[in-house]
C-alpha cells in the first residue's frame, strides 16, 4: 500500500488512512473516505476499485454457524465459514479454488485443483465477513454478552482466523503470507499472531519459510501415526514423510506465538482409531510440545469412510491423556449446512474428474513446491492495485 501511494506522489500517511478506511471501517466507496484530499480521491477513483467477492450462497446453521459460497470468477467458487462461540468469533477461510493434495477424508480434495487465490481474494473473505457481521443482530448480541478479553472495545466480530478452508495454504505461499500480514497489521485488522492459524498437510520447505517470514499459530494435518497409513490418507506424505515433517515442526516451535503446535487427527472408523494406533501416536509425538485435536469425520459418499463412534473417540483420547499428552475432541459445527471440517466442497465443480480416480493409484502432482503457481483463469481482483 505504501509503495502504491508513493507511486502516486502522495505522502506516506495517506497509505495509513486508506488502509483504515478499507480494512477497519469497511468502506468501499472512495467518495465516502472523507479525510482524504479531494485530489487524492479523484486520482483513486480514476485508477482503482474496492470490490467485494460476489456471494452465491449465504447459509445459516441451527448452531449459529454461517457459511458463504463466494464467486472468484471463471466458474470457480470458494467457501468461508463463521463459527461463533462464547469467547470468540472464528472465521475459516480458503486459500485455493480446489486442492491438489487430495486427502482421502476431505471432500474439498475430491473436486481437484483449479487455481491459487490472490492475496486480495484471501483477505477479501475476512473483509466481507467482518463488515457484514457487524450489522448482524445475533453477532452483535454475542459480542455484548461474551466480550473477548482485549477485543470488546474494537467493535469487531471476528477475533480469530483459521486458514482451514479450501486448499493447502502453503502451496499458495506468497499470496497467503501477504494476506496474513494484513490480518496482523494494526492499520488493518490488528489480529494477534496467537489468533491466526495456518493449517498445513505438511509442506516442509514452506513451514521453514513461514517461521522466518510470518510465524503465526501452526496446525498440522497429521491423521496417521505412521508413514504407511499416512501415505494413503495424505498423499503429500509420499513427498515429505513423517520424520521430515516432525523435524520441520520442531524447527518451527521457537518461532511459534504459542509454546506448542497443534496436530489434527481425523477419526476414521477402523482406519486410524485403534488403541494400538493411539499408543503409536504417543510414541511419535511425545517429545514435541503439542496439542492433539481429534476431529470427528464428516462422511461424504465418495470417501468410502465412516466416522469413529463417540465411544471409540473417547477411548482413543483417554490413551493420549493417560500418557500425559494434551488432547481435545473438536466439537462439530455447521453440519446441517455442510460447513464442518472436510465438507467445504459445496457447489464447486469437479474440475479434474478426481471422483473417477482410485485413491490408491492417484498421482498427486506437487512437484518442487512453488509458491507462485499461475492461475489458469483470470481471477476477480478484490482490491485492484491496493493490496
Amino acid at each position: 500500500m505504501a509503495a502504491y501511494v508513493a507511486g502516486l506522489n502522495e505522502k506516506p500517511f495517506r497509505a495509513k488512512q486508506l488502509m483504515q478506511w478499507i480494512h477497519q471501517r469497511g468502506v468501499s466507496d472512495i467518495n465516502d473516505m472523507s479525510d482524504l484530499a479531494k485530489s487524492f480521491r479523484a486520482t483513486l477513483l480514476d485508477k482503482v476499485e474496492v470490490l467485494s467477492l460476489p456471494v452465491i450462497k449465504d447459509e445459516h446453521a441451527t448452531d449459529g454457524t454461517r457459511k458463504w459460497l463466494l464467486d472468484v470468477g471463471a466458474g470457480n467458487a470458494v467457501e468461508s465459514v463463521f463459527i461463533p462461540e462464547d469467547d470468540r468469533g472464528t472465521l475459516c477461510i480458503s486459500s485455493q479454488a480446489g486442492c491438489a493434495v487430495n486427502c482421502r477424508f476431505c471432500s474439498t480434495g475430491r473436486q481437484g485443483f483449479s487455481r491459487n487465490l490472490t492475496s486480495g481474494e484471501i483477505i477479501g473473505q475476512l473483509w466481507f465477513a467482518e463488515h457484514l457481521l457487524r450489522n448482524d443482530p445475533e453477532a452483535i448480541r454475542r459480542i455484548e454478552k461474551y466480550p473477548t478479553p482485549g477485543w470488546e472495545h474494537t467493535g469487531r466480530v471476528i477475533s480469530n482466523v483459521v486458514m482451514m478452508g479450501m486448499g493447502e495454504p502453503l502451496l499458495n505461499y506468497d499470496n497467503v503470507v501477504s494476506a496474513l500480514r494484513l490480518m496482523l497489521d494494526d492499520r488493518a485488522y490488528g489480529l494477534s499472531r496467537r489468533r491466526v492459524t495456518v493449517s498445513t498437510s505438511g509442506v516442509v520447505p514452506m513451514i521453514d519459510r513461514l517461521a522466518q517470514d510470518c510465524p503465526v499459530a501452526l496446525a498440522v494435518s497429521l491423521h496417521a501415526p505412521n508413514d504407511a497409513l499416512r501415505d494413503q490418507l495424505v498423499p503429500l506424505n509420499q513427498k515429505y514423510p513423517l520424520r521430515e515433517l516432525l523435524d520441520a515442526c520442531e524447527r518451527y516451535l521457537p518461532f511459534a506465538p504459542r509454546d506448542f503446535l497443534t496436530f489434527e487427527y481425523c477419526m476414521l472408523d477402523g482406519v486410524n482409531d485403534s488403541d494400538i494406533q493411539a499408543k503409536e501416536l504417543v510414541r511419535l509425538l511425545r517429545n514435541i510440545k503439542c496439542k492433539i485435536n481429534l476431529i470427528p469425520f464428516n462422511p461424504f459418499p465418495e470417501s468410502g469412510l465412516k466416522r469413529s463412534s463417540a465411544q471409540r473417540v473417547n477411548a482413543f483420547a483417554g490413551i493420549l491423556l493417560d500418557a500425559g499428552m494434551v488432547a481435545t475432541v473438536r466439537k462439530t459445527r455447521g453440519d446441517d449446512i455442510a460447513a464442518a471440517c472436510g465438507q467445504l466442497a459445496g457447489d464447486v465443480v469437479d474440475r479434474t474428474r478426481v471422483r473417477e480416480r482410485d485413491i490408491h493409484s492417484a498421482e498427486i502432482e506437487i512437484a518442487e513446491v512453488e509458491s507462485d503457481v499461475q492461475p489458469n483463469e483470470q481471477p476477480i481482483e478484490w482490491l485492484k492495485k491496493l493490496t
